[in-house]
């Protein structure tokens, strides 16, 4: 994540992250989203109002056998689709959201290809 980190230009920024079981991811979708059910990533920005400490991000939540799921899904490593939904998480942190719009959405998803793919180069 300090990689790309410092590619947003955040380079003091600071967050946290949770890995949780399915239950736990469900229960949290369903009480911050009002969505049943698990997801596989959750974000929450700390400082969403402007008020607080700009350089702490805030919170990202992956469910791991999400990650495992997907990652046999969509023919990918574990690793792989872990950093992809780390960077998502990130990339909601910092003001992306691909659910407002079609372009937002096609915004985020560029973002996070070069992302991966600049953060996979270094690895």
């Amino acid at each position: 994540m300090g990689r790309a980190l410092q590619l947003l230009g955040l380079h003091t920024a600071e967050l946290s992250i949770l890995f949780v079981n399915s239950s736990r991811m469900a229960h949290l979708n369903s009480r911050y989203r009002g969505i049943a059910g698990p997801t596989d990533v959750l974000s929450f920005q700390m400082t969403d109002s402007g008020i607080g400490d700009p350089s702490i991000l805030g919170d990202i939540v992956i469910c791991v056998p999400k990650v495992s799921s997907q990652a046999k899904e969509y023919g990918v490593t574990f690793y792989d689709e872990l950093l992809r939904l780390l960077l998502h998480g990130l990339l909601h942190l910092i003001g992306y959201d691909h659910e407002t719009s079609a372009y937002q959405r096609r915004r985020m998803e560029k973002k996070e290809r070069e992302l991966m793919h600049a953060v996979k180069t270094v690895a």
